[in-house]
């Protein structure tokens, strides 16, 4: 078994971290898929001003995956923005390790963790449930280019 590391993302990762966000979003099958060119600014930001972390997980120097989560104050909790694990690394408890490490050493002093899954992501929600994740809340959505027929008819 290999070792993993952990080490703070910093603004000199960004082109790193949106790559991996790419991945993920080909892999949850996001509906809107960003390009390089979109992610690294947005990125960027959220380093930068958003309040949001990175930790990114190595092992053998190579990267494993990554997290990305703020620390929300009302209520306190951390929302989990995005986690990942690179395809080669999977399905090898590089998930699980990064979810104790990051509770022992990033959200120590925390209640709650909060996080988002696509519906159509059915390993994401299988991996957070055998992590111990409940479901909490549905968020829903609607594509307002095609609402207008939407909003007639159906429950009051």
């Amino acid at each position: 078994m290999h070792k993993l590391s952990f080490r703070q993302g910093t603004s000199a990762d960004v082109p790193l971290l949106a790559e991996l966000n790419q991945q993920l979003q080909i892999d949850e099958s996001h509906s809107r898929l960003m390009q390089l060119a979109e992610l690294m600014p947005r990125m960027a930001e959220w380093l930068a001003t958003g309040g949001y972390e990175a930790v990114i997980f190595e092992r053998d120097g190579h990267v494993a995956g990554y997290a990305l989560f703020r620390r929300e104050r009302d209520p306190e909790h951390v929302y989990l923005k995005q986690f990942f694990v690179c395809r080669e690394c999977r399905r090898q408890a590089i998930g699980r390790e990064a979810m104790t490490w990051l509770s022992r050493h990033a959200w120590q002093d925390v209640p709650a963790v909060y996080l988002d899954v696509l519906v159509n992501n059915e390993r994401g929600i299988a991996f957070w449930r055998a992590a111990g994740f409940r479901d909490y809340a549905i968020t829903m959505e609607i594509r307002l280019a095609n609402a207008s027929s939407n909003f007639s008819g159906g429950a009051n």
